[in-house]
């Protein structure tokens, strides 16, 4: 039985970049552009007729920019939200920190190169979240030295040991498979308490356990 096509919409007011995305995409199985977008207002109106499984959408776009068209796609307030993973050329914090909290399930730079594009969206549509390497460990540290923590603060919460071991280890941007080693533990485990690190922190993917982690320091900078 075939694997379910991944139907992906792009965004981006530059038709090279557009046409190079495509390019990149529908040369890999089980991928199909079903449509591009020029400007922020065309791609939400075409993702809300398309409904396509992730919308690939740039952050510097006319009439409305890409955090915007995250918000409205992806954010809390969205109905039915989509899957968004925001791509630009500007590896500036306040952009990543815009888009992560209005609801983007990942972050990419336009030079990441194409596995790391394709690897995004299939990602994306099987509802886990990727971010560039570059930027993650980063970015979510800053973000952690930022927010004030109240005295007394439990940071275990519900979590047991071995679960604050894996958002650790995810805050510090580790693969699974890297995760499996360190921890002496199967692939499905390291799955399983990732699903239940979500479940008991009501969180959605990956990107929110590590933010969760060095927001209330559960990881610290080394």
């Amino acid at each position: 039985m075939s694997s379910p096509t991944t139907r992906v919409l792009i965004a981006d007011d530059q038709e090279m970049v557009r046409t190079g995305f495509r390019l990149i995409l529908e040369a890999r199985a089980g991928i199909e552009v079903v449509g591009e977008a020029a400007d922020g207002a065309e791609c939400v109106a075409m993702a809300r007729a398309l409904r396509p499984d992730v919308c690939l959408v740039d952050i510097r776009m006319p009439k409305l920019d890409g955090l915007e068209v995250t918000r409205l796609l992806a954010g809390p307030g969205a109905v039915d939200p989509l899957r968004v993973v925001v791509i630009t050329t500007f590896d500036q914090d306040d952009y990543v920190y815009g888009a992560l909290r209005g609801g983007a399930c990942g972050f990419l730079l336009k030079d990441a190169g194409p596995e790391l594009l394709v690897e995004a969206v299939r990602a994306a549509a099987r509802g886990d979240a990727l971010v560039s390497p570059a930027v993650t460990v980063r970015l979510l540290e800053r973000l952690g030295e930022e927010l004030p923590r109240p005295a007394g603060h439990d940071v275990q919460g519900p979590l047991t040991q071995r679960e604050l071991e894996v958002a650790r280890l995810v805050a510090r941007g580790r693969t699974n498979q890297e995760m499996c080693a360190e921890l002496y533990l199967s692939l499905s485990t390291v799955k399983t308490h990732l699903a239940s690190i979500q479940a008991k922190l009501q969180l959605r993917n990956r990107v929110e356990i590590a933010a969760w982690a060095w927001e209330t320091g559960t990881v610290t900078r080394r």
